[in-house]
């Protein structure tokens, strides 16, 4: 699942984000959403959101789960 809608990312959730710095190369950092911080519902790039460890980046992968 994809993280360019907000409704989709909750809180809690755990996630795959680009950060800013590795926009270039697209590596993934795996975290858990503290804050959700894009207030549009739809963003084509992802929802920007502030991780647990603080770190803040672009949802490209929601990760389901059980993985």
């Amino acid at each position: 699942m994809g993280g360019t809608k907000r409704s989709n990312i909750n809180i809690g959730l755990q996630v795959k984000v680009v950060l800013k710095q590795d926009q270039r190369s697209g590596r993934l950092t795996d975290g858990v959403v503290k804050n959700i911080l894009t207030k549009a519902s739809v963003h084509p790039h992802g929802i920007k959101v502030r991780l647990e460890n603080g770190l803040v980046g672009r949802v490209k992968e929601i990760i389901e789960d059980g993985d």
